[in-house]
This record gives C-alpha cells, sequence and structure tokens, in this order.
C-alpha cells in the first residue's frame, strides 16, 4: 500500500531523477543500481499482473488526473514530475502517464532441468525481447544469455518483450559450462545443416523437451555450441532468402516445441 501522499519534483538535479537518466542513457546501468525503468501502462499493467510491486510510482503531471486509479495503491512511494522532465527520462515516441522504478529480482537461480532458451552473444535489442516474447508465448521460462549478449534488463530490451520479463527466469553472463550442465537434449538452427524442422514435427522426431540455443546475428551460434548440440535444425525457405531473422527463427522453433506438447 502507498504509504505517503504524491510527491511532486521540480529540479532535474533530484538523485531519482538522475538515476533514472542513467537507466535510461547506460542499457546496463541496471547492474550497478539494482533496479530498472519501466514506462507506459501496458508494461506497468503487466508488470503488476505478475503480482510484483514497484519500489517507486512516477506519474505524468499533466496527465495526474487521468492515470488509473488502481495504480495509486501500487508503489510505496509515488513521485508527480513535470512534462519536461518526463521528457528527460523516456524513451517513448509521446509521453507516457506512467512508469515504475522496480527493484531486479534477486532469486533468479540457474535451474539445469528447465528447458532453456540459450542466447549466444546476441546483439540487436529489439531481437533479444522478441526472443523473450516468444520463449514467454510458447513456455519456456529460463533464458540464459552467454557473455557478449546485449543487457538483458537494457530499456529498449524491455519494450520489446512487451512485459516478458516479468514472467522469465534470465539468468545474464552465462558460460559454456552452464549450458553443458543443462539436462535436455540442445538444439541448434543453421542455415547450411541439419534436419527441416517440419520434417521433424512430422516424423515426430522433435523431443518434448529441448533447450534451443539461438546466436550472433552475423556469425551464428558459436563452434562450441555447435559441437555439443545433438539436433541440428534448418527451417524451410521455399521462397529461397539465405536466412531468417534471428528473432523469426526462434519464434517457429519455439512453437514447434510447443506444439510437440500440445
Amino acid at each position: 500500500m502507498s504509504s505517503t501522499e504524491p510527491v511532486v519534483v521540480t529540479s532535474r538535479d533530484n538523485p531519482l531523477l538522475k538515476e533514472l537518466r542513467k537507466l535510461v542513457q547506460d542499457g546496463a546501468a541496471y547492474r550497478k543500481t539494482g533496479r530498472v525503468w519501466i514506462e507506459g501502462e501496458h508494461l506497468c499493467s503487466a508488470y503488476l499482473q505478475r503480482g510484483l510491486q514497484p519500489s517507486i510510482r512516477v506519474v505524468l503531471q499533466s496527465k495526474q488526473p487521468i492515470v488509473h486509479i488502481d495504480t495509486a495503491q501500487a508503489a510505496i512511494k509515488t513521485i508527480v514530475i513535470p512534462d519536461a522532465l518526463m521528457a528527460e527520462i523516456s524513451a517513448l515516441d509521446s509521453l507516457p502517464a506512467l512508469g515504475y522504478v522496480c527493484d531486479l529480482p534477486q532469486d533468479m537461480q540457474f535451474d539445469p532441468q528447465l528447458t532453456t532458451v540459450i542466447l549466444d552473444r546476441l546483439q540487436d535489442p529489439g531481437n533479444v525481447g522478441s526472443i523473450l516474447r516468444s520463449a514467454a508465448a510458447f513456455g519456456f521460462t529460463q533464458i540464459i544469455a552467454l557473455k557478449g549478449t546485449v543487457a538483458l534488463w537494457a530499456p529498449k530490451v524491455l519494450r520489446a518483450g512487451m512485459g516478458a520479463h516479468f514472467g522469465l527466469r534470465l539468468i545474464e553472463s552465462a558460460s559454456l559450462d552452464d549450458v553443458a550442465s543443462l539436462r535436455h537434449p540442445l538444439a541448434v538452427t543453421s542455415s547450411h545443416q541439419g534436419a527441416y524442422l517440419h520434417h521433424m514435427l512430422s516424423n515426430k522426431e522433435l523431443p518434448a523437451q529441448v533447450n534451443w540455443a539461438l546466436g550472433h546475428e552475423g556469425q551464428g551460434v558459436c563452434a562450441q555450441l555447435m559441437e555439443r548440440a545433438k539436433l541440428h535444425v534448418r527451417i524451410a525457405q521455399p521462397g529461397g532468402q539465405e536466412s531468417l531473422n534471428v528473432a523469426v527463427a526462434a519464434a517457429i522453433c519455439l512453437h514447434a516445441s510447443a506444439s510437440v506438447l500440445l
């Protein structure tokens, strides 16, 4: 429950606003602060729907009268800031009426028993966020990002994830040894080798539980993962393109895994 009345902040030198500017400008700043900034009513609603409580509720002054009343009790503290200050901490095209300052999850322990999506040095935030959305949609609850992958809680990844972050177990800076300890077989995608995914489905050759590795946008999955993989998979492209965007490939593969269980 909110314990205090909203506080109006008008100084850009306010410590919280300084922190939020840093979180927006530096995609990995959350690793030092232990907090993330989420903005927009969709993301904020997705956060609350997971039963989570933000540390601070931030309301746009010009929109304060119309911000949904249910969010008033969501955080321990509420601050109201003028539009000009919100413009300095928002990366959205139009200023959000609402934002949350949220503590990072503290209990994200790696679980080798879970079916997992492995991100191997992916660099594009939009791709990573889209993959997280697909993982959440198709029943994969654990993501491990190998060293060199874009920061999973960076603002652009959060926006592309559309709330998927809040229901996933996200492990960053993982190693190849972590991958080796996963219980279920490892599958990798390739444009040039392996069985076609649709053949594997029709022949019932895709295991019910499998870990998917998705590689760097330009270089693909690293050689070490290729060697360790039990399954090498191709996606048929009758239109003749050389390769698919990694987020598109991920959606196809993760959906295929989900269909095995249906």
